[in-house]
C-alpha cells in the first residue's frame, strides 16, 4: 500500500497560513501586531483560552497538522 498525497484545497492552505501567522505573533510576542489580533484574543477568551505563548505554539502546531491532514485525506 502506498500513499498518494493530494494537494490540499485552497481553503485548507489559507486556514493553515492564518493559524501559522497567529501562532507566530503569539509565540514570539510582536508588540506591534498583538493589538491587530484583538478579535482573535476575544474569540480565544470566549473558549476559555488565554492569548499567550502556549496558544501561539498550539496554533503553529495545528497549522502543520492541518496541512498534513489536507494532503493525506481527500476533500480536506
Amino acid at each position: 500500500m502506498t500513499l498518494h498525497p493530494n494537494p490540499p484545497r485552497l481553503v485548507t492552505v489559507g486556514l493553515a497560513v492564518a493559524l501559522g501567522a497567529i501562532g507566530f505573533v503569539y509565540a514570539w510576542p510582536l508588540d506591534g501586531l498583538i493589538p491587530v489580533l484583538q478579535p482573535v484574543a476575544d474569540l480565544a477568551a470566549g473558549l476559555g483560552l488565554t492569548p499567550d505563548r502556549e496558544l501561539g505554539y498550539l496554533a503553529m502546531f495545528s497549522s502543520a497538522c492541518l496541512l498534513v491532514a489536507g494532503s493525506l485525506l481527500p476533500g480536506i
